[in-house]
């Protein structure tokens, strides 16, 4: 059955199977660009925003050359390479989006409401916020930037697209509405990274590892991939983004558990507590104070948000 699945994914239209090496180039070469040749007196957040940008292209080249939709047209493949965050490349290229995915108009303003706020968090809460408590500064930018992008910015342009009759769904999906661990990371939570690691670790993994295994391996790789993003820039804090992940497979295998099951922790109010303490207690590890003052708040500097 897995294998049957694998072929199917690497296929199109009855053409060859993809070749395994096709389109990781970039994924390597990218970063390794970035690391060698940043010089080290650009500023650390330049140096970040630099290094999640090679590795943000490398996976989406990947999704795309190893997604064969030869009937597409070619403004679709240009689309989905240069104007849409989501990395679902078969989705985007190939399938309409169900009657009821077309976007209402309180979805575009919900979006649209949900971009003003992170700007006004950026140019206008920051700005209230004491010099001293540069650690809050950093925090109150984060949130802001999660939400003019992520929840805003992407958000319509899954609304423009699907508009438009292409398959582009939203990369959060409400994530404050998840009931458990497991359905906060794999239905709601940046969808775009879900879709990349269950294609190409757990589903080729859990033929070798089993389910729990291939689990535990993705979240490895999503820790050390943060960490890669967040600690080099930062210069320190180096583990504590792959501890994050780690306690999240941990939480994720405990609710799924005999005596997690028992205990609720997977649904109703119970689910939702244990995900929501699951998240916030450990979330200092994932954007270390180093991070923060290292990168973020020099960031939200360049973007104008004064000392004082």
């Amino acid at each position: 059955m897995f294998r049957k699945q694998g072929r199917a994914m690497e296929t199109s239209g009855g053409s060859r199977r993809v070749p395994p090496w096709r389109g990781w180039g970039p994924l390597v070469l990218l970063p390794a660009a970035v690391l060698l040749l940043t010089p080290a007196a650009w500023p650390r957040w330049t140096f970040m925003w630099l290094l999640a940008g090679s590795i943000y292209a490398g996976c989406k080249w990947l999704t795309w050359r190893r997604t064969p939709v030869r009937e597409a047209p070619a403004w679709r493949h240009a689309a989905y390479l240069l104007a849409w965050p989501g990395l679902d490349a078969r989705a985007f290229l190939s399938e309409a989006p169900p009657p009821e995915a077309r976007p209402s108009w309180a979805e575009w303003t919900g979006a649209s409401v949900k971009l003003l706020l992170g700007a006004a968090l950026i140019w206008g809460a920051s700005r209230l916020v004491l010099p001293s408590q540069e650690l809050l500064l950093g925090w109150v930018g984060m949130v802001g930037v999660v939400l003019l992008l992520h929840f805003g910015s992407f958000h319509l342009l899954s609304c423009l697209w699907r508009s438009l009759g292409v398959n582009a769904r939203p990369l959060m999906n409400h994530p404050l509405a998840s009931e458990s661990v497991s359905e906060f990371w794999g239905q709601r939570w940046n969808t775009a990274f879900r879709d990349l690691t269950h294609r190409f670790l757990f589903l080729p993994l859990r033929a070798r590892l089993g389910p729990r295994g291939a689990l535990a391996a993705g979240f490895i790789f999503s820790g050390v991939a943060h960490d890669l993003v967040i600690s080099v820039p930062a210069g320190g804090g180096y583990g504590w983004p792959t501890l994050f992940f780690v306690i999240q497979a941990a939480a994720l295998l405990a609710e799924r558990s005999r005596a997690g099951r028992a205990l609720g922790l997977g649904s109703g109010w119970r689910g939702r507590l244990f995900t929501f303490l699951a998240l916030a207690l450990p979330l200092c590890g994932l954007f270390h104070p180093p991070f923060v003052l290292n990168v973020a708040v020099p960031f939200l500097r360049a973007l104008g948000v004064p000392a004082a």
